[in-house]
């Protein structure tokens, strides 16, 4: 019989690339395993429950760093303000406003916290009381606010024609107040932190792909991460500084019930015209109108407590 010393090398070479695919994928996978893996031991090792909510929270910053990238961005915005020569003077009348009100709210962020906290069974987080409170106005059509980590606030004018009344504006003040509170901006930066992780590891699992099934499975992926996991955790955080903030209002000794039209007259900018609640940071502002109303007995007993010289909201 004659022996083919290429005969091995032949059949090696057939079985070659299907073993090295195999290998290759393989590796793959277990990369993709070994980041999922890491991803989840770095998710919910950062679970905290937020005293405010009760709910579990993950936190992608210090308190402190919070406070630094917070101070840091607001200088951006009024230094951009100032050089547009949108940013109004503190002594403007409307800034005033603006700011009493926000005092009146932040001076009751000790007592609210602590009763939220009792609430749910834990202890009030002191963080706050390293944060650096300050509100600025800036002229400008938006009908908006934010509030940056560490407690810096703008308000827009164009807001203001929609407040209508200092209650109103307290329930905008006291929901952005909330977001600070509840480090909503350490929370979304938990959550970058997730999604560019699953990003990273789902790129080199499917590296090797023709590209165009690559491309069709990456937007699959991030539509499922859009929507399944971005934009509910956005509206949650907008749902909870509405109850956190309306509790504030009410605190202040101002009535929590203009939160309700508020949101009415919110709901009528632009035509009315929004994207469906599913694909949206924010709830469908009907929806949004009768979770407050639901909040309004637990507001008017906070209003009852702290304001007992106040009269009695009919």
């Amino acid at each position: 019989m004659r022996v083919d010393p290429m005969r091995g090398a032949r059949r090696a070479g057939r079985r070659g690339p299907g073993l090295g695919g195999r290998g290759v994928g393989g590796i793959r996978w277990w990369v993709l395993l070994l980041f999922a893996g890491y991803a989840a031991w770095n998710w919910f090792g950062s679970a905290e429950t937020d005293p405010y909510t009760g709910e579990t929270a993950h936190y992608g910053a210090s308190p402190t760093e919070e406070v630094q990238l917070g101070a840091q961005a607001y200088q951006q915005v009024l230094s951009d303000a100032s050089a547009q020569g949108a940013l109004l003077p503190a002594d403007a009348q409307v800034s005033r406003q603006v700011r009493e009100i926000a005092e009146r709210l932040i001076a009751k962020v000790p007592e609210v916290t602590a009763d939220l906290a009792a609430m749910n069974q834990q202890q009030a987080p002191t963080t706050y009381e390293n944060f650096e409170w300050d509100a600025a106005v800036i002229q400008s059509d938006d009908a908006n606010a934010f509030v940056l980590p560490g407690g810096k606030i703008a308000v827009y004018t164009g807001l203001l024609p929609v407040a209508e009344n200092q209650d109103a504006l307290a329930a905008i003040l006291g929901h952005e107040i909330a977001h600070a509170l509840l480090r909503h901006g350490s929370q979304r930066m938990a959550q970058q932190k997730l999604v560019q992780m699953g990003q990273l590891a789902a790129g080199m699992a499917f590296g090797g792909m023709d590209p165009g099934q690559q491309q069709a499975v990456m937007a699959a992926l991030g539509a499922g991460a859009q929507y399944g996991f971005i934009l509910p955790y956005g509206r949650n955080h907008e749902t909870q500084a509405d109850r956190i903030g309306l509790m504030l209002a009410a605190a202040a000794c101002f009535d929590p019930r203009e939160a309700v039209p508020l949101w009415a007259r919110m709901s009528q900018l632009g035509g009315g015209e929004r994207p469906p609640e599913f694909a949206s940071t924010h709830p469908d502002p009907a929806n949004r109108q009768e979770t407050l109303r639901a909040l309004m007995p637990q507001a008017m007993e906070f209003y009852r407590k702290y304001c007992p010289d106040r009269p009695p909201l009919s």
